[in-house]
């Protein structure tokens, strides 16, 4: 399964294609999507939209991940932000993949085992988890630390899937299962 991760960004996208097979993960690609530092708001959500659909094009990912987006102090840094994560993801679903979303929390503990770990806790794990030769950059690390938040959240997920059918009809009292 080859997962294209997602960190967006107004100006700097970050992404990260891995293939996962079985237990083992494997580095693809990463990388990011530049737009202008200023100017208007449509044409920079226009680049990230195709940088994005140039991506899947290129490495044809069976499945994405991207970030959800945190709420910051100013709120229009966070409208700004969601307008690019919105681009991105619209990229996503027209290329008819399906999009698994991950708190910043998430991708940290998935990658670090520590949901408050910095930057550069998570480009080091990213690069030792992927055996890199040396760091992605921060964008890049974040990207490729979406997508293995997901690779290993999808065998907990079929797992849950493939139980759901048995539990029907159960129900909870006081705290455990009845039928």
């Amino acid at each position: 399964m080859i997962i294209l991760g997602i960190d967006p960004g107004l100006r700097t996208t970050g992404f990260g294609v891995i293939e996962k097979h079985g237990s083992k993960l494997r580095y693809i690609a990463s990388g990011t999507v530049k737009t202008a530092s200023e100017g208007a708001l449509p044409p920079r959500l226009k680049i990230i939209l195709q940088g994005v659909t140039e991506i899947i094009a290129t490495y044809r990912p069976d499945c994405a991940a991207i970030e959800k987006v945190f709420v910051n102090v100013n709120p229009q840094s966070t409208l700004l932000l969601g307008q690019a994560r919105g681009a991105a993801i619209c990229a996503l679903v027209n290329a008819d993949l399906d999009v698994a979303e991950y708190t910043a929390l998430q991708l940290k503990q998935a990658v670090t085992g520590h949901g408050k770990a910095a930057k550069e806790q998570v480009q080091d794990m990213v690069a030792r988890l992927l055996c890199l030769p040396g760091l992605p950059g921060s964008d890049a690390a974040d990207a490729l630390g979406v997508a293995i938040c997901h690779a290993n959240s999808v065998d907990a997920l079929a797992m849950i899937g493939a139980l759901a059918p048995q539990l029907q009809g159960l129900r909870m009292k006081r705290g455990r299962l009845v039928g």
